[in-house]
């Protein structure tokens, strides 16, 4: 057995259901390396919009702990995902973060390949090549709503049964002819599973989130009188919709969606908005043009969720999506984006700082509370609390679909 499934197999010892993670599990460097290789990289990963590679030629660069990938529309339409590295030694290929190509033209010693990653020419190699073999290397692909996501390995599961409800659910949404009004890129110095613990509750909303928690139900008492308010408003919302509605599960009760399931990495459902509030704005107002197939800006949240990397809150006139990648125990990348429909015009249609305040404000205060938490997991000092059932059940579900993974991980080594 190796070094690390001994470290593995030592922490899923000590751990106890229900209660918070070891601090193995968000400080060794032989858990993170494991969790790359057995999670992140057998993943479906959000990569980034299919708007963004509209027509043949554009591109955009996917970057996850060591792995590089190349999203590409090709010119027959469809999308490849390429590795991006050179098959003669290795070089990055591709040194943009996007834009348009008509081919990939290796920096070092010239290597020519097609759009697909096909080999076209190798410099001045001195005996003739099977070129077939010798095409830039493919991830796995696929699109969904808008949605591009990529898998770097063998997939731990099909794509379908996702692909199918996340198309369903973002039917009205329009994600698909939005475009990136803007995008803020963050180093968060907190373990990548301490994020999602922090996005699966929202205990610590009302001292942490004050904007927040006026326009969202999540930290509402499960009162009778509040869950009463809750579906009313998920009845007006469900009306107001009309044909535009797409498949995702209403969720009409105070606290957050139950997420994730032991089979399930991904999670679509509308959420309605507090009274007064018809978009996820500071003062509730609207901030840019409906998108998509809505007809009125008072149809509450749409909010998608794929485990390891991704969330995503789609009021009527804009979505904000929240894009996660590890760099190593002790830190995250993150990269926030707010989109608009296509056709908005900054500083006509919308701006930014009527926009960007309610997620901006949020993301922030989160990834402080991140920071903060992970300081105190990396002392030695720190011991596991208990889960409280009714407000952390999400965190001890999360952990369970982590464990699993990685259990099964350790077995195979």
């Amino acid at each position: 057995m190796s070094d690390s499934a001994l470290v593995l197999r030592a922490a899923l010892a000590e751990r106890v259901p229900g209660y918070a993670l070891p601090r193995a599990f968000h400080v060794e460097q032989a858990i993170f390396a494991r969790e790359v290789t057995t999670i992140w990289r057998t993943s479906w990963l959000f990569a980034g919009l299919s708007a963004s590679v509209a027509k043949p030629g554009e591109f955009f660069t996917f970057e996850m702990a060591e792995d590089s990938v190349i999203v590409v529309r090709t010119a027959s339409g469809g999308l490849e995902a390429l590795h991006n590295v050179c098959r003669h030694r290795g070089m990055r290929i591709c040194q943009r973060a996007a834009g348009e190509a008509s081919r990939w033209v290796c920096p070092y010693h010239q290597w020519t390949y097609a759009l697909d990653g096909a080999l076209e020419r190798c410099g001045a190699m001195e005996e003739p090549l099977e070129r077939s073999g010798l095409g830039l290397r493919k991830a796995h692909v696929a699109e969904a709503g808008g949605l591009i996501f990529v898998c770097l390995d063998e997939p731990s599961g099909p794509f379908d049964e996702a692909a199918r409800a996340l198309r369903s659910a973002l039917v009205p949404a329009g994600l698909e002819r939005a475009k990136v009004a803007h995008e803020i890129d963050y180093q968060v110095a907190a373990n990548w599973k301490l994020v999602w613990h922090n996005n699966r509750e929202c205990w610590h909303c009302h001292s942490g989130h004050p904007q927040y928690v006026l326009a969202n139900f999540d930290a509402a008492p499960a009162t009778a009188q509040w869950r009463e308010l809750a579906q009313s408003r998920a009845s007006e919302h469900e009306r107001a919709m009309g044909d535009a509605g797409g498949a995702a599960d209403e969720h009409a009760a105070p606290g957050l969606y139950a997420f994730p399931a032991p089979d399930r990495w991904w999670s679509a459902n509308r959420t309605p908005l507090a009274p007064g509030f018809v978009t996820e704005s500071i003062d509730g107002e609207a901030v840019a043009p409906l998108m998509g197939r809505y007809a009125e800006h008072d149809v509450g949240t749409l909010r998608i969720r794929a485990v390891p990397n991704f969330w995503c809150h789609a009021s009527a006139d804009h979505a904000v999506l929240t894009q996660l990648a590890p760099r190593s125990p002790h830190e995250t990348a993150i990269r926030v984006r707010w989109l608009v429909d296509r056709d908005a015009v900054e500083g006509v249609d919308y701006e930014l700082e009527r926009l960007l305040p309610f997620w901006q404000l949020t993301s922030e205060q989160d990834w402080d509370l991140c920071e903060r938490n992970h300081a105190g997991v990396r002392s030695p000092a720190f011991v596991p609390g208990p889960y409280a059932p009714s407000r952390e059940y999400n965190v001890a579900a999360f952990d369970d679909w982590y464990v699993r993974r990685m259990f099964a991980a350790n077995e195979r080594a």
